[in-house]
């Protein structure tokens, strides 16, 4: 299996178990005299048999990430990290520049006018740089990903 492939089936996993989480919802309490739709146990063996397959295969996508080499200087694990923080810095700088560049209205001149303690243009100009950054690192990774064996 692909390293891509495990990811794919990472996330059917994990949005299996958030399916059968809302089920759970709906047959854990019913009203006196009545019957569930379902029964609990079997979805909550069902949940746990995922689990239990949703460990080995995060386990061995770990394994994998730490083991192959990205490029000269860093493994796929260590990319992975680059990118995450990329987009998390990105986000921050966007949410700010945003908040700066939002105009308070002023109905009369006794009302608190706000300026912005940032400069709006840079900020943004730097988190549309890491957007760019984010989108060259994400697509070297996920073509890498389709060329990767899974580790056992």
């Amino acid at each position: 299996m692909k390293l891509a492939e495990a990811l794919i089936l990472r996330a059917d996993y994990q949005k299996r178990i958030q399916q059968l989480r809302n089920r759970l919802d709906h047959c854990i309490k019913v009203q006196e005299g009545e019957e569930p739709a379902e029964n609990p146990q079997v979805l909550l063996s069902e949940i746990d048999a995922i689990f239990k397959e949703l460990t080995e295969l995060i386990q061995r996508i770990n394994r994998t990430n730490c083991h192959i080499r990205f490029d000269e200087k860093r493994t796929l694990a260590d990319a992975l990290v680059e990118r995450d923080l990329l987009l998390n810095k990105r986000g921050i700088l966007a949410h700010i520049a945003e908040n700066a560049s939002i105009k308070h209205d002023r109905f009369s001149r006794s009302e608190v006018k706000f300026i912005s303690t940032i400069d709006v243009a840079e900020t943004q100009k730097q988190a549309d740089q890491l957007s760019k950054e984010f989108r060259e690192l994400d697509t070297r990774i996920q073509g890498m990903n389709w060329t990767i064996d899974l580790m056992e």
